[in-house]
């Protein structure tokens, strides 16, 4: 249905954000919407893999490797940063997950500006491992350092531009060894945590990330400061970002009201966090600290980590009312009793070209003993299995399935085939549960023999399969519609 709605409105999209000056959305949301409607199809390309037992052929098409909405490519990409922090990262220590929001303001700011996000993000990093050191510091613990892992979480529940942060923080420190330098750091559990300590950590937070804002020029110094903060460069993009921040209608004759929900006044209106909740909302900045992964919790550890990386999509909830509106039914209903929103076509559109992430912007990064020059790094983090067979060095336990047909490889084969199995496929039994390695019909190894990306050549094969060799084509862009006069 996703593919469907931009094949059908892409192009009026497109169109009406272009002006006589040239497109006036950003190059590479326009290329990340396009690409969209080339993933997974077969006559863009595709790799071909051979059964050596059996002859048979499978064609694996290419993936768009889409980082703003693409449900199968950041899916896959969830599946593959989770194993990684798993399997390579994270130790065997208690985790907390640190959430920070932030106003509509700020959230709007960060956004749109890659380098504000950064700045900030390291500000949050710095005062979260800066108090867990002070707390180690008042139990005597003197020059322990701590590390965490965050990601930039770019969307909300309602498909809305609502930019976060979820920090998966190593809930202690280490501190190195009195006796012998050379020896590995000593881990060091935090105390329990309470709420006036969150409360602590983010009347810190919002005071830091505000003044640093100041001295930026992007938010007011006071009441009486009337200076207007920087133009944006990409003016309709800003727009549309903004809106999805307020969850306000982008394009259109209706572009600037509330965006459609059903349910609405149906809710309860209990207080947003209760005591014992680790909680703490001080002006719209707003952090929880009540999810813990228990030592070896491995897992739980992986439960949490798919969470922080998902897809802003879930195709489940998406649906077409009779009149051609997107509808998004939502996880949870909202305190106001909202259970599901409703878009135009075209501002369906604009919500996904606000969630794509500028090019070369970190979304997931390493702080503290974990960041990849950490002295301490080698130390703490999960050492790699010695046989091979997890993604990049980690095992995750799951195994290819072993093959029951009389055809069935030799185990020197099987050892064989996981000691050459491929990222890529690692990926596709990872994500999917299949293993594209492994023929289907025997049972018996699997080879990737080309990638294939030559028109001609996609084609006759395509042909000879009687499998179709041109994409969907788009649906034309459509003239806005004509208002009715009254005589």
């Amino acid at each position: 249905m996703l593919y469907e709605v931009l094949r059908e409105h892409l192009a009026t999209f497109l169109a009406r954000t272009t002006s006589d000056c040239g497109p006036a959305l950003p190059a590479f949301v326009r290329r990340e919407l396009r690409r969209y409607l080339d993933c997974g199809i077969l006559a863009h390309g595709f790799a071909r893999v051979h059964c050596t037992n059996c002859g048979r052929d499978e064609l694996v098409a290419f993936s768009c490797k889409g980082r703003g909405f693409c449900p199968s490519c950041c899916g896959r990409r969830m599946i593959d940063a989770a194993a990684h922090l798993c399997d390579a990262v994270l130790p065997d220590v208690p985790i907390r997950q640190w959430v920070l929001s932030l106003p509509f303001r700020v959230r709007y700011l960060l956004a749109y500006d890659a380098k504000l996000c950064s700045a900030v993000r390291r500000i949050l990093v710095r005062v979260i491992l800066g108090w867990l050191a002070e707390r180690a510091a008042a139990r005597g613990i003197e020059g322990s350092r701590s590390g965490a892992v965050v990601l930039a979480q770019r969307f909300g529940g309602a498909l809305n531009l609502n930019l976060h942060f979820h920090v998966l923080v190593i809930d202690g420190t280490y501190s190195a060894s009195a006796t012998n330098p050379l020896a590995p750091p000593t881990f060091h559990e935090a105390a329990p945590l309470t709420d006036q300590e969150v409360a602590e950590v983010v009347v810190r937070l919002r005071r830091r990330i505000v003044n640093y804002l100041r001295r930026r020029g992007r938010i007011p110094r006071d009441e009486h400061d009337d200076s207007a903060p920087p133009e944006p460069d990409e003016p309709l993009f800003a727009e549309l970002c903004a809106a999805s921040v307020q969850g306000r209608v982008a394009l259109g004759p209706n572009s600037g009201a509330a965006v459609e929900r059903f349910g609405r006044g149906n809710g309860d209106q209990r207080p947003r966090s209760m005591p014992g909740e680790l909680c703490c909302d001080v002006d719209g900045f707003s952090l929880h600290a009540k999810v813990r992964i228990a030592a070896h919790d491995r897992d739980g550890l992986e439960r949490l980590c798919r969470y922080v990386n998902r897809p802003p999509i879930k195709l489940e909830r998406l649906s077409l009312a009779r009149d051609g509106k997107v509808i998004y039914a939502l996880r949870r209903r909202w305190r106001d009793g909202t259970s599901a929103i409703q878009f135009e076509p075209l501002d369906f559109l604009a919500r996904l070209a606000a969630l794509v992430p500028r090019p070369r912007a970190h979304l997931l990064t390493y702080h503290g003993v974990l960041a990849p020059a950490a002295t301490w790094r080698e130390l703490i983090v999960p050492r790699p299995p010695s046989s091979a067979g997890g993604t990049r060095g980690g095992s995750h336990g799951e195994q290819p399935h072993e093959p029951s047909s009389e055809f069935a490889p030799s185990p020197n084969a099987r050892q064989a085939k996981r000691r050459t199995r491929s990222t890529w496929a690692e990926l596709m039994l990872r994500a999917f549960s299949i293993d594209v390695l492994t023929c289907p019909h025997c049972g018996g190894l699997r080879e990737l023999i080309a990638f294939l990306t030559d028109g001609l050549v996609v084609r006759k094969i395509l042909e000879h399969l009687g499998l179709p060799t041109e994409p969907p084509r788009l649906a034309p862009a459509r003239a806005p519609p004509e208002f009715e006069f009254a005589e």
